[in-house]
């Protein structure tokens, strides 16, 4: 046998220094890439709260398999779902993840009643798009189709077979499943506005509700983009058989017969009107909850912007706000009033609604936009004192601020599917809570600094060059 010369050994040992430093490097970078965690906030007995950017959990996404900061809102939803035993009713602006659908189809062959509604634009499955449905489909539609592709596509051959499909597609796994689905063109319509929910009710007892989707983008992040770490979102989850029944009321006016009933599904303004209801808990704790829309016909008062401003009004310290949109003016006039009165405000909007013509953003910098027909929003009013505490959020590339929360006097919660919008008040199936309870908002308290602390403030320079450039075009 010979053995290498001592050149070969140096030239050896240099190779398993070379490795082992390369290794060692990849584990740093590994276990280097998820930043230290915060550590974790009580959770109240009854309500518990879950943020998929929270900096005190991480999980390892499950499509992607990143490793990343955050509750994993997916698995919440999976696993209160496993523990149903009579009933499940979901109503969901839109559901793309296999893993919810599959615990459903689970719990449903089990012999759980389970019942889903869904938003019209979204009740077909996407494997069942033709290449001409994929050619009129706008460009978010698009990316939609080709992240479900990518993500289905296990083989990577550029085609999907069967078995792909029924293990991917969520509502093809509902449909083999047998599970019932119905969307808002169940009562004979083309559709009202928009079925925008995000609730679960499981077993009459537990509520499942917040700001997010059931979809790859609103959790977790965009299939196509590593740097996504999803929209920022909430789930809570509620025992409170009195909650569960008021969100069970919904459903079934949303739901009438059912798949082949009558065509006496109720949506929107079709749904009769029922004023805000408040549910204590516990001492200390209430939650009080309404659903949209209302009809413009009744005073604003009465509707759900309308109880959103009278939490508004009775603020003595604080507001803060992280919204996706906000374009109600009666709800900036008030905050107006409030910052007179000495309230501090501060608020972050999403980047791609800011600084649009009808943002109130703009009304609390003080200034205001004109829209491609050089006309300001009808009853604008910037305010009159400008504040400098309000702007837009530094979010991962592609993800956006879906929130739709407040936080008032740091222990008043508003939340819900509702963004503070005139289209969500007058035309969508919303639900808005309202909810009292000093534990629950520290996380939200948590939440809003996490986005605040580097957040961009006041009127970007390319804004105040727009507005320059319409007064002089404009004339105004």
């Amino acid at each position: 046998m010979r053995l290498l010369s001592s050149t070969g050994f140096r030239l050896l040992a240099l190779f398993l220094l070379g490795l082992l430093l390369v290794l060692g490097f990849t584990f740093w970078r590994q276990s280097s890439a998820v930043p230290p965690l915060l550590a974790p906030l009580p959770q109240d007995p009854l309500i518990q709260v879950y943020f998929n950017h929270a900096q005190s959990a991480s999980y390892t996404e499950p499509y992607r398999h990143q490793k990343r900061l955050g509750d994993d809102l997916e698995q919440r939803i999976v696993e209160a779902i496993a523990t149903a035993h009579s009933s499940i009713d979901i109503a969901v602006h839109e559901l793309n993840l296999p893993h919810i659908a599959q615990a459903l189809a689970e719990r449903h062959q089990a012999g759980v009643t389970v019942r889903v509604i869904i938003e019209s634009h979204y009740h077909q499955p996407m494997s069942h798009l033709t290449a001409q449905d994929v050619e009129q489909l706008d460009e978010r539609g698009r990316k939609k189709y080709e992240e479900f592709m990518q993500a289905a596509d296990g083989d990577r051959d550029g085609q999907l077979s069967p078995t792909e499909i029924a293990q991917t597609d969520a509502l093809v796994i509902l449909r083999n499943a047998q599970i019932p689905v119905i969307d808002d063109t169940a009562n004979g319509s083309k559709g009202s506005d928009l079925m925008h929910h995000k609730f679960v009710v499981i077993d009459g007892q537990v509520v499942i509700v917040g700001s997010a989707n059931f979809t790859w983008s609103d959790i977790h992040g965009d299939f196509l983009s590593p740097e996504s770490q999803g929209n920022a979102n909430h789930l809570l989850k509620i025992a409170s058989p009195a909650l569960a029944q008021l969100f069970t009321q919904e459903f079934n006016i949303l739901w009438g017969d059912g798949v082949g009933g009558k065509p006496d599904s109720q949506f929107g303004l079709q749904k009769p009107y029922r004023p805000p209801q408040t549910i204590t808990l516990a001492p200390g704790s209430t939650i009080t909850v309404q659903f949209s829309p209302t009809s413009a016909s009744r005073p604003w008062e009465q509707s759900v912007n309308g109880l959103i401003g009278s939490v508004l009004n009775k603020a003595t310290r604080t507001v803060d706000m992280a919204l996706f949109v906000f374009s109600e003016q009666k709800l900036s006039d008030i905050l107006e009033t409030d910052r007179r009165r000495g309230v501090q405000v501060r608020a972050l909007i999403d980047p791609g609604f800011a600084y649009r013509d009808y943002s109130e953003l703009l009304d609390m910098l003080g200034t205001a936009l004109a829209d491609k027909k050089c006309r300001y929003e009808a009853e604008n009013h910037p305010w009159g004192v400008p504040i400098a505490t309000v702007g837009i959020p530094n979010l991962p590339k592609g993800d956006l601020l879906h929130h739709k929360m407040a936080v008032v006097d740091g222990h008043i919660i508003l939340t819900g599917s509702q963004n503070w919008s005139n289209a969500a008040n007058e035309g969508n199936d919303e639900n808005l809570l309202v909810i009292n309870n000093s534990t629950v908002a520290a996380h939200f308290n948590r939440e809003f600094d996490r986005l605040y602390k580097d957040a961009i403030l006041g009127i970007p320079s390319y804004i105040q060059q727009k507005i320059q450039q319409q007064q002089a075009n404009c004339h105004l």
